[in-house]
């Protein structure tokens, strides 16, 4: 079970007026758990764009920068414990984010940054050529956690990702303390993984893949992932209980037939769920040059 303890979170994403993903689903996880959220939308669309043409609703981004300068200057500022940040509409408002998280920082060195840098999945890049390098550029460097997919993983390290060794690999070097690799290489048959990589150990937690799964899970998952960290979790029990969230989730919907996360229909999933994820270590380089 995730619980909290006191503080706020700045969850910064895109917002759709229907559907559960970017803001959607970080904000709903993040309360559902007891967590007071900030949410800071980065642009609002009707839905997300995989179903059909969708409006784009945009913020100049002088008054994004404002809006976010007010927050790291707000009297309110001393409760926030965590920022997280996703999807981005426009490059300039990595500057924004990246002032907002130094200046909380300056005044609290304990606050976590969460980048998810949302850029792309194995069809390509679905944001700007810019946009992807100020996130790699502005935001990564400020980090304490990144959930990069694995194809923003080999954008990010300029590599391909052939397995999970090469992905550990990458990760060591992305510069964030912690990386989570959503969609990592599954050692079951037909199976997901997510892989957990620091400086002393690889861990991948894994369940069986199921078709047709709705957008928003990495939304989701890095919502629950630090969630659980911020509650005090040992990291194998954080991406565990925040992978076995997600599975269940996922579950749900595509019995369901349901093209969007229906996490209001079980709130408690989120907060203790049932489903039965694999978890295992890796060969991680810092053990290699201890048997060496």
């Amino acid at each position: 079970m995730i619980e909290n303890s006191e503080g706020a979170v700045i969850a910064i994403s895109s917002h759709v007026m229907r559907g559960t993903v970017g803001n959607r689903a970080i904000v709903f996880a993040l309360e559902t758990l007891g967590f007071a959220t900030w949410a800071v939308p980065t642009v609002v669309l009707p839905w997300h764009p995989g179903h059909g043409r969708a409006t784009r609703l945009g913020f100049d981004p002088e008054g994004f920068a404002a809006a976010l300068s007010e927050l790291a200057a707000s009297p309110w500022r001393n409760e926030v414990r965590a920022v997280i940040s996703g999807y981005l509409a426009d490059a300039r408002q990595a500057e924004a984010i990246a002032a907002l998280v130094t200046a909380l920082k300056a005044d609290n060195p304990e606050l976590l940054y969460l980048c998810d840098p949302v850029m792309g999945d194995e069809r390509g890049l679905y944001v700007p050529m810019e946009t992807a390098d100020a996130i790699r550029d502005l935001l990564l460097p400020l980090a304490d956690i990144a959930t990069p997919n694995r194809f923003e993983l080999a954008h990010l390290a300029g590599t391909t990702i052939a397995d999970n060794s090469a992905a550990i690999a990458a990760a060591l070097a992305l510069g964030p303390a912690e990386v989570v690799v959503t969609s990592a290489h599954s050692m079951l048959k037909d199976g997901v993984a997510t892989l957990f990589v620091d400086a002393r150990q690889a861990l991948l937690a894994e369940h069986p893949r199921l078709d047709n799964a709705p957008n928003g899970l990495g939304d989701l998952f890095s919502a629950l992932f630090a969630a659980a960290v911020l509650s005090g979790k040992p990291r194998p029990e954080a991406l565990e209980v925040a992978t076995a969230a997600v599975y269940e989730a996922l579950v749900r919907a595509v019995r369901t037939g349901s093209d969007e996360l229906e996490l209001e229909r079980a709130p408690e999933s989120l907060r203790a769920p049932m489903a039965k994820v694999g978890l295992r270590q890796l060969m991680h380089p810092a053990r290699r040059r201890k048997r060496s």
